[in-house]
């Protein structure tokens, strides 16, 4: 890796830029069928963990009753789905099935191409150093997907614990934060930065929108949603009262336990970070008028004030499935909107900044790639 260079010559970064968003839109869609998995309550029908094995899912009726088997032996099958027909447990295993093999599908178009693109030199010193943390975090994913599948199958459990749900979204959402940073960093042609006060907060709103997603994540975890389904109070006031904000002891489990303060966390950070992505729009195209920052800071604050609105509605629904998986979609859409803005506020050095850095590549490695 050392002595690679910075970006590659002759426009080579293109399909790299081009294989790292189609990367983040698979991380998209592995959020939205992990979604549906949740909400259709298909998350524990899977056992084990066969990370190569598993890729193969049940073949004769022999194969699906000893899966089956295994499922009735789960706390959720006596709690909730006492009598479920082996014609409804395919459905729940092909929802979990499909959600496992997306990801095993993801893994494969990040590490193929990434080993092919690092082989022809077209992946220069720092975003391999990038991909490679992002390659080491997305295996990390996978065993928290399987830590929080586990914990759902410990005695008394119908569902995962909110905690490990939270991070596993999160860890997800860090992941597509992470692919459209670099991506956007590979765009070609020189960007002057933005004024400091914008790049600051640029820089806060996707720090912002992942600490949202995270709440959001103990919501879905708790179904927090499920309860308190008025806006803008709760349970007939707005601010509910500290007794039953922290009735839960100790006082730091009410973060995860009490449905209230989960749900009044995710509703105060939305707040906030509509108040601060609008006002920001605002400063942008004071600043900055007719420029791609105002535009980019304003599509950021436009689509906040959707999800926010989407947010209430699902709330207000009562969280139907279409709503949850929209919301949590347009959570990702966000994320991105606000990352590629955070990356451009910081600017792209002309290219004959970048040749000045450049080091030589590595003797032979270009002339393969050529």
């Amino acid at each position: 890796m050392v002595g690679l260079p910075d970006r590659a010559a002759d426009g080579r970064g293109s399909p790299v830029r081009v294989w790292l968003f189609v990367i983040a839109a698979l991380v998209i869609a592995m959020v939205a069928v992990g979604g549906a998995t949740r909400l259709t309550g298909s998350g524990l029908s899977i056992t084990e963990w066969r990370p190569v094995t598993g890729v193969v899912p049940p073949l004769s009726e022999a194969d699906w009753a000893s899966e089956f088997a295994k499922y009735r032996d789960t706390p959720q099958y006596a709690i909730l789905n006492q009598g479920m027909g082996l014609s409804s447990f395919k459905v729940l295993y092909a929802w979990e099935w499909g959600h496992r093999l997306l990801g095993r599908v993801l893994g494969l178009a990040f590490f193929i191409p990434l080993a092919v693109f690092w082989w022809r030199g077209m992946i220069g010193r720092r975003l391999g150093l990038g991909l490679l943390a992002l390659g080491v975090l997305g295996g990390l994913q996978g065993a928290i997907g399987w830590i929080m599948v586990a914990s759902g199958l410990q005695p008394g459990m119908t569902a995962v614990a909110p905690l490990k749900l939270a991070l596993h979204l999160a860890t997800a959402s860090l992941i597509l934060a992470g692919l459209v940073w670099l991506a956007t960093g590979e765009r070609p042609g020189r960007l002057a930065p933005a004024p400091a006060r914008l790049r600051a907060t640029s820089f806060v709103l996707p720090v912002l929108v992942l600490t949202q997603i995270f709440l959001g994540g103990l919501v879905a975890g708790s179904h927090a949603g499920l309860v308190y389904n008025t806006w803008p109070d709760m349970d007939g006031v707005l601010l509910p009262p500290a007794e039953s904000l922290f009735a839960v002891q100790p006082w730091i489990e009410n973060f995860v336990d009490n449905d209230l303060l989960v749900q009044f966390d995710h509703r105060l950070a939305a707040y906030l970070l509509l108040a601060l992505a609008l006002l920001h729009a605002v400063d942008a195209r004071i600043a900055a008028p007719g420029t791609g920052t105002a535009r980019r800071a304003t599509a950021v604050g436009g689509l906040v004030l959707a999800q926010a609105t989407l947010g209430i509605a699902t709330l207000l629904l009562a969280v139907p499935l279409w709503a949850a998986l929209a919301h949590q979609v347009m959570a990702m859409l966000v994320l991105s909107m606000a990352t590629v803005h955070a990356r451009l506020c910081r600017g792209v050095p002309a290219a004959g900044r970048r040749e000045a850095t450049r080091k030589e590549p590595i003797p032979g490695l270009a002339a393969r790639g050529a």
